[in-house]
């Protein structure tokens, strides 16, 4: 079913209760997006939907309202531990985002309590809330969902109370499945009754979405929703019609500068800056702190806790600002009036691209996004406007570009913190790029290392598989002894130097370095060379000072016995590879 008609709210083929409407007044709601058009009267007539439509369509109130409708038309009240609605949604953003939302029309029906259950929080804590003031709508992450209903052992039997469910809404449910949530999602299912309504909304449909609306729908209606004016010109366009998007092409060593300019010249806007991987985001996002001065600079990514929920509430209500971050912004979040997403990194999956690009241009607003792009990369552009229907037009150079990168450099030998930052993100970006989807157009062995180490303003290149072996003359490295930076935290670095100290009077003189001979193949010695980096590894665990590497050897071990496990390898090479160690040393950086 598709559907492009508009409507007031007072046109529904449904009547609403009056206070939903003085809400959406009170909002200036006062027409239907297509997808609020094509969803709300379906969900009020007992259906379940299966809705697809671009980001930034309005799915929110597409499913809220319905919910609040729902509940008011049960003939039997729902005591305080009943749950009447669950909305699931992948990140703990979104769940804010909704609960916001919701709370907004809850006002004026205070005879229904909702509760927001997310990671970032004490468990422990939520409980004790949901025990004290219930919960008849519930919106929540799948993992702390999932734990929710182990903790029968604490008092709380959410298995008992979801009884009385009504409404099931699975919010940007392709994200939930692409995220790993399948299993989680399977076991929340479990508990739930099948006499209820579902509604599952995405802005792309994907062969397991279809999976789990056979299992979890019965019936479905199918919508998807076209913006007005796209269904002859462009049927298949996944971006808003009113969102421009640009490239830009400029070499690894000038694209920070370049991002800067940027920046600068749009000081007065609200943006959103896109990095491939945690690290980068925290390199760059204190590199713009100090480069991009009298703006707000926030930074959000996947290994964040506590701070997230925070962070992204702040910004959401500033008039200006940059918000730098990976692709856990990326989906369903709606941050008001971003004026520009740029895509620093482009995306490793190219589906991101266009969720990316949905941040802005939301709801029939204008909006702009960029993304900057290596010279070797710009056939991305052409496999974008086929594989996701995304054209983009080039955006000319941006003139009086200033070098920054000497200033990145001096943060660097100022605080050993900044210059740790630096290197883990350079690898970080090696690693992401390597795990590109585009694998033909974002090849690890076209970058040109140099100009990309110039580009994050290392002061010397960092250890790794990829840079084994090679040199880099158009590379200088500072002349300075990076062992010798000190932290720029006092207690941090006395704590450095005592552990240093204590490491020299335990092992004495370092003793020499050998020389290998150089003619001789790095295959051939990397056994012998993994065995003594495994020692030095081990021998560094018990000084306290390298959990990393403990976490990847744990990761390399797990792999090896999911092998062992599905037939791949013999128990006799699972043991040799256990021993000898896994085939190269990769840190294991999240691009989340």
């Amino acid at each position: 079913m598709a559907s492009s008609a508009e409507g007031t709210w007072e046109s529904l083929p449904v009547k609403l209760h009056e206070g939903i409407l003085e809400t959406l007044r009170e909002l200036r709601f006062t027409h239907m997006t297509p997808v609020q058009a094509a969803c709300v009267p379906l969900f009020m007539s007992n259906k379940d939907v299966a809705a697809e439509a671009v980001t930034g369509s309005g799915k929110t109130l597409a499913f809220v309202i319905p919910i609040i409708e729902l509940l008011l038309k049960r003939e039997e009240k729902l005591k305080k531990m009943q749950v009447g609605a669950l909305v699931i949604t992948p990140t703990r953003e979104l769940a804010l985002q909704i609960s916001e939302v919701m709370e907004t029309f809850l006002r004026r029906f205070p005879e229904f309590t909702q509760i927001l259950l997310v990671g970032g929080s004490n468990p422990a804590e939520d409980v004790d809330r949901l025990k004290d003031r219930g919960g008849n709508i519930v919106i929540a992450t799948p993992g702390r969902l999932e734990d929710m209903f182990r903790r029968k052992s604490e008092g709380l039997d959410l298995a008992s109370a979801v009884r009385s469910l009504d409404v099931l809404v699975l919010d940007e449910a392709d994200r939930l499945l692409d995220m790993g949530f399948e299993s989680s999602l399977n076991t929340i299912l479990s508990f739930l009754p099948k006499q209820r309504r579902t509604g599952l909304f995405s802005a792309t449909q994907t062969q397991e979405l279809e999976k789990l609306v056979r299992a979890g729908l019965r019936n479905p209606v199918r919508i998807t929703v076209k913006e007005k004016g796209l269904a002859a010109a462009a049927p298949a366009q996944k971006t808003p019609s009113r969102l421009s998007n640009y490239y830009t092409v400029c070499r690894a060593d000038e694209k920070f500068n370049h991002l800067v300019a940027f920046l600068r010249q749009h000081k007065h806007e609200k943006q959103l800056v896109f990095f491939s991987t945690c690290a980068c985001v925290e390199f760059y996002g204190r590199a713009l702190e100090l480069l991009v001065r009298k703006v707000p600079v926030c930074c959000i990514h996947g290994k964040m806790k506590n701070k997230r929920n925070s962070i992204f509430a702040d910004f959401r209500k500033l008039k200006s600002g940059i918000l730098v971050c990976t692709d856990v912004m990326a989906r369903g979040v709606d941050i008001p009036d971003v004026n520009w997403v740029l895509q620093y990194d482009p995306p490793s999956r190219a589906s991101a691209f266009v969720h990316r690009c949905g941040r802005t241009a939301r709801i029939g607003n204008y909006g702009n996004a960029l993304v900057f792009l290596l010279p070797m990369e710009e056939t991305y552009v052409n496999f974008l406007s086929i594989n996701q229907k995304c054209p983009l037009q080039e955006m000319p150079p941006i003139s009086d570009v200033v070098d920054v990168l000497p200033k990145v450099k001096a943060m660097a030998l100022a605080d050993r913190a900044a210059f740790e930052r630096g290197m883990k993100a350079f690898v970080s970006y090696v690693q992401a790029y390597a795990k590109h989807e585009c694998s033909l157009i974002f090849r690890v062995k076209d970058l040109d290392f140099a100009a990309l180490a110039r580009g994050f303003g290392l002061l010397r290149l960092p250890k790794m598989p990829e840079l084994r072996g090679k040199t880099f003359p158009d590379f200088p490295e500072a002349a300075v002894d990076t062992d010798a930076i000190p932290y720029k935290d006092k207690n941090r670095e006395k704590q450095r130097q005592k552990t240093l100290a204590e490491q020299k009077d335990r092992d004495g003189p370092a003793p020499p370095k050998k020389n290998f001979a150089k003619n001789k193949a790095w295959s051939k010695q990397k056994s012998k060379k993994e065995r003594r980096k495994r020692r030095a590894v081990k021998r560094k665990h018990e000084e306290g000072n390298d959990d990393e590497e403990e976490a990847l050897e744990l990761l390399n071990d797990t792999r090896l016995l999911k092998k062992l496990k599905k037939g791949r390898i013999s128990e006799e090479d699972f043991e040799q590879q256990l021993t000898d160690g896994p085939k190269s040393k990769r840190d294991a950086e999240a691009p989340l």
